[in-house]
């Protein structure tokens, strides 16, 4: 092997390799996940893209350990390159949010093949020069991946330090782990952007060895530029700075700015929901008791509300009866804002119970039964990982999701759902589930008031009730009341209504309220018949309108391939490096093996960031594992393990996740845990042994890495094929890993 570092090359420290080692790996952890964080919130819209910012860390990374061997330090760029990205991402969010909030154009979002929520209302200003989302993706792409060069530079000159290989690994793991584990106590804790960057910073201090001026200066700048924009105030007690015109605080999931003046809170800079005193305004979110009471209905006693956010559908449970609620609310800063601020202060009546939980985890755990189960408006603005396209809500609207919500209902129960949904198409799939759900037409009531929604109708500003039930009664007699007496009116203020049955042709008599008060509610006919193909655990894609990879997505793995191409050619030393095929077709399959486990858990547990912590550590521990098997039972041929792999991704295809969904609890974690971690032990083990025995490590560990972004591109194939056929595309990865790395090894080029 050529010795490629003296002892003054800056990055590597060769007495303390090992630490070196574990540092960096926990160092370019933890910095990942903070740039998936930081860039989703200030940059808009590019949470909604999957994997961007993941595979621009990965391609950094990838190119910086094919560097390792190269005369030029990149570690003295990163600080100028961070700052830069720094810079720009605060300038595409002032932008956005003070000058010309609608110049990004996010693939024609008036007849969408999927539909993006914030996006719809971008199309409006049809004369102002709207910039593609994908250029701006690509530009971000481009910039983190140059940030993370200097990473994988040093991570490479100490993966080819180690005397021991499969030592330097087992350090690279254990750094990743304690990068996660650090990463999820930020989360817990709520910790700012300012709170990451500094450990990244403080950390790349020790690394970076060669401190100018420019250097030292630059880095002041990133954390007085990113603490000036991530300035963090608590909620959890009642907020009394009301001359404050925002507050901005850091949940687990988005960056919030709640305006006290107005109780808006925004999410990630798009408005997200406003706190409402339910006995003075907001009179739909009553809409389902009021239809309830006045068709003759008793109150409805036990409610559980999905998505109860800052509280107004939980204040309206209990204004009209509700004897216990049970509120489930996914975001633990969201609530604390409801609880803090909400005028009404629902949160505090002892007849609520809070569960700060993913709401189709709690479906499955609860055993309670309920009168009204209400999906309140259950929309996100981010995709649940780096490493997937769902999105927090996505397995809340599948059929078996739907299902689940029949079996939680007491005999006379009644669902009700609500929300912007957007376009006729999904009102239409959200119909026929609930239909195949009940065995009952829902009702389908529009706001405003339409007749009949078609698929290709535009429902933005429209929110649309649904309201089933395996024919309740009270359903019954609401459908009754509707075919007698033509329409239900409902009036802005609440205290109108509490005193008059709304049901009539015309608005009922009341001296204190105007014509123009009143908003006429009565049921939509949906048509159906072009829906075909359902929302389901396997393919969850709510707004997708079909089974196939929308336009955007295509242009956006276009660039992205391009742009990597690109990088690898210009900073790569590719005239003197090749890539390890058997080690590039390793990364690609356990990228994909990565994301099934990700949605397969978030299916199992739960949708919620402690679950993907858990996920992607337990992850790292098989790793780890795999690679102590190798380090103390030294395999040496690897095709037993090939097989094994093989064996084990069968099962997984064969197998559907939702044969899962009605195990027992312990059974379920421990069988879905088999079935799921066991194909990526027998990687590990293939990796490992593999690294073992390699000869050019940073060139070996650079093409895994590379051939991750090969499998990130590749989980866009779910929104045709699904996830669960996505370990066919794993498995032909691991194929071509097997025959490049065995029989046919003189196509593994090396180093000229």
């Amino acid at each position: 092997m050529t010795t490629m570092h003296n002892l003054d090359q800056p990055g590597i420290t060769r007495s303390h390799v090992y630490l070196d080692l574990f540092l960096i790996s926990f160092l370019i952890l933890f910095f990942e996940l903070a740039c998936i964080r930081w860039f989703g919130s200030m940059v808009v819209y590019l949470t909604f893209f999957t994997n961007i910012v993941l595979l621009a860390t990965f391609l950094g990374m990838s190119v910086g350990c094919l560097a390792a061997s190269g005369h030029r330090d990149w570690t003295r760029a990163v600080i100028p390159l961070l700052l830069l990205a720094a810079v720009m991402s605060c300038g595409a969010w002032y932008v956005f949010t003070h000058v010309a909030p609608y110049m990004i154009s996010v693939g024609g979002q008036g007849s969408p093949q999927q539909v993006y929520f914030g996006t719809e209302y971008r199309t409006r200003s049809l004369s102002t020069f709207r910039v593609p989302i994908e250029i701006l993706a690509g530009f971000f792409f481009m910039l983190i991946a140059l940030v993370f060069v200097g990473f994988g530079q040093v991570m490479g000159r100490a993966l080819d330090k180690a005397p021991d290989r499969l030592v330097a690994y087992i350090s690279n793991i254990g750094g990743s782990l304690a990068g996660i584990a650090a990463f999820a106590l930020a989360s817990y804790l709520r910790t700012t952007p300012f709170t990451w960057f500094a450990v990244v910073l403080i950390l790349w201090s020790y690394f970076l060895k060669r401190w100018t001026r420019l250097q030292a200066s630059g880095l002041v700048a990133i954390l007085v530029l990113i603490g000036f924009a991530s300035y963090n105030v608590s909620v959890s007690a009642p907020y009394q700075a009301r001359t404050r015109l925002h507050v901005l605080m850091w949940s687990p999931y988005y960056k919030i700015v709640y305006t006290p003046q107005n109780r808006v809170i925004q999410t990630n800079n798009i408005s997200h929901q406003t706190m409402l005193s339910v006995e003075d305004a907001g009179p739909a979110y009553e809409l389902p008791h009021l239809l309830n009471r006045d068709a003759g209905g008793k109150p409805f006693e036990d409610v559980l509300i999905i998505g109860a956010g800052s509280g107004n559908d939980v204040q309206a449970a209990l204004e009209n009866g509700a004897k216990h609620v049970d509120a489930v609310e996914i975001d633990p800063q969201i609530f604390d804002i409801g609880r803090a601020e909400h005028p009404n202060h629902p949160y505090d009546d002892p007849r609520v119970s809070v569960h700060i939980d993913d709401g189709r985890s709690f479906i499955q755990k609860t055993s309670r039964k309920y009168d009204l189960v209400v999906y309140a408006l259950v929309d996100s603005l981010v995709l649940h990982s780096g490493y997937s396209s769902i999105r927090l809500e996505s397995f809340l609207f599948t059929r078996q999701a739907f299902d689940d919500i029949a079996a939680r209902l007491k005999p006379n129960g009644v669902f009700a759902a609500y929300n912007f949904f957007r376009q006729g198409w999904i009102v239409g799939r959200v119909d026929k589930m609930a239909e195949e759900a009940f065995g009952v037409r829902p009702l389908v009531i529009s706001l405003p008031y339409v007749e009949s929604i078609r698929p290709m109708d535009l429902q933005t500003n429209r929110i649309t009730f649904f309201l089933a039930s395996h024919n309740a009664p009270i359903v019954t007699a609401i459908t009754r009341e509707f075919e007698q007496r033509q329409s239900f009116w409902i009036n802005q203020r609440p205290a109108v209504n509490k005193l008059l049955n709304g049901f009539g042709p015309q608005p009922p008599p009341a001296p204190e309220a105007s014509a123009k008060d009143w908003l006429r509610i009565a049921p939509a006919t949906v048509d159906t018949l072009s829906v075909t193909r359902l929302p389901n655990d396997d393919w969850p894609f709510l707004y997708l309108r079909e089974a196939r990879i929308p336009a955007l997505n295509l242009r956006s793995m276009a660039l992205i391939a391009a742009l990597s191409l690109a990088i690898l050619y210009a900073f790569a030393p590719v005239r003197r490096v090749r890539p390890n095929w058997q080690m590039f077709f390793l990364g690609a399959g356990f990228m994909l093996l990565e994301t099934k486990g990700v949605v397969h858990m978030a299916l199992l547990f739960g949708s919620t960031w402690l679950v993907n912590s858990v996920v992607f550590f337990a992850i790292l521990v098989l790793i780890l594992a795999s690679n102590l098997f190798v380090l103390i039972l030294k395999p040496q041929k690897l095709w037993p393990y090939y097989l094994l792999l093989s064996a084990a991704l069968v099962v997984n295809i064969a197998v559907p996740m939702s044969r899962f969904l009605a195990l027992p609890g312990l059974e379920k974690v421990a069988i879905s845990c088999a079935v799921i971690f066991v194909p990526i032990f027998f990687a590990g083990i293939i990796f490992g042994a593999s690294f073992r025995d390699s000869s050019q490590p940073d060139v070996d560990f650079g093409s895994n890495i590379a051939g991750a972004i090969l499998g990130g591109l590749s989980e866009n194939l779910s929104l045709m094929i699904g996830f669960n056929n996505l370990l066919i595309i794993a498995l032909a990865f691991y194929v071509l890993s097997a025959v490049l790395g065995g029989p046919f090894r003189f196509l593994r080029w090396r180093r000229a």
